[in-house]
């Protein structure tokens, strides 16, 4: 545990607590709105937790040789974590899309005259 300092061990755990408390918000905006693109974010988000829960595994050991392969599964959740956010991104963004196209304007208020 001597291979980060204390403040790195803070900011590392602090962030893995943020995104956990991230996903949580989204998923809950999505229960919310009840829109499942959301939920499919809050999903989108996991290989990413996944990542930053090995490097700070690979660390907590002191970098230990036998784990190193925590940093070839870290590398690889990154690089799907980068996809999944990217489809559910695209995802939110056609359904958005389409609900702008089937709402209707509303007419305007006439005044009485």
């Amino acid at each position: 545990m001597h291979a980060l300092s204390i403040p790195t061990w803070i900011i590392h755990i602090s962030s893995v607590i943020e995104w956990i408390v991230a996903i949580w918000l989204i998923w809950t905006y999505g229960e919310l709105t009840n829109n499942r693109t959301w939920w499919g974010l809050s999903f989108a988000m996991l290989p990413a937790l996944v990542s930053a829960m090995c490097a700070c595994t690979w660390h907590y050991f002191d970098n230990a040789e036998s784990l190193e392969w925590l940093v070839t599964l870290q590398a690889t959740m990154t690089l799907v974590g980068n996809f999944t956010l990217w489809a559910a991104a695209v995802w939110i963004w056609r359904a958005t899309k389409s609900a702008k196209n089937g709402v209707t304007e509303p007419e305007p208020i006439k005044s009485e005259q």
